[in-house]
């Protein structure tokens, strides 16, 4: 999993990684930025995403991924294709940021693919505050379902895990900030 794990990144810093002056979604200010979505949707990218998620939480029991729209978009059809390849199905859940004024009006898109109680991890790209993530965790929760646990991409160690720690959730990480700068001065 190290090489892998290093490829990913290596595939971050040239397709995702960009420096400058941003505004995050959470509103606050940084002078870099990581659009996940790059990688995420390269083919290598995605496979490298999903075999890599599809490990991190190869310990937790559950039924299915699911996260906001849209930057976990690609994530969950990364993890879903690769469980399905490891003998492990996961379904794919969709969190939109309106309901649907039309059709069916949810929130949650997948839910004909789980049961009442079934266990999820929610999946974000880039946690900075956590608010999105907890979000998320609301909508499934009251679409009847239960959070296992909550998987990132890139851990900006801003707050987040804190935050959600105390919101009682356990957050893992494919990369934090250290680690990747760490990664990144090896490649």
């Amino acid at each position: 999993m190290d090489i892998l794990k290093k490829r990913l990144a290596k595939i971050f810093f040239e397709r995702s990684y960009k420096e400058g002056n941003f505004t995050l979604s959470s509103g606050r200010k940084s002078d870099y930025y990581f659009d996940c979505r790059q990688t995420a949707l390269h083919p290598e990218g995605a496979w490298l995403i999903g075999n890599l998620l599809n490990a991190l939480l190869v310990d937790v029991d559950i039924s299915a991924v699911g996260g906001m729209t849209l930057g976990a978009d690609p994530l969950i059809s990364a993890i879903t294709v690769i469980s399905y390849e490891l003998d492990r199905p996961l379904s794919g859940l969709i969190v939109r940021k309106e309901a649907k004024l039309h059709g069916t009006a949810q929130y949650v898109e997948g839910l004909a693919n789980v049961h009442s109680g079934d266990r999820v991890a929610v999946i974000e790209d880039v946690v900075t505050t956590g608010n999105s993530l907890l979000l998320a965790c609301e909508r499934i929760k009251a679409s009847g379902l239960t959070i296992a646990i909550l998987c990132t991409i890139f851990d900006r160690e801003e707050g987040g895990k804190e935050f959600l720690q105390e919101a009682g959730y356990e957050l893992r990480s494919l990369f934090t900030r250290k680690e990747l700068v760490d990664l990144a001065t090896s490649l």
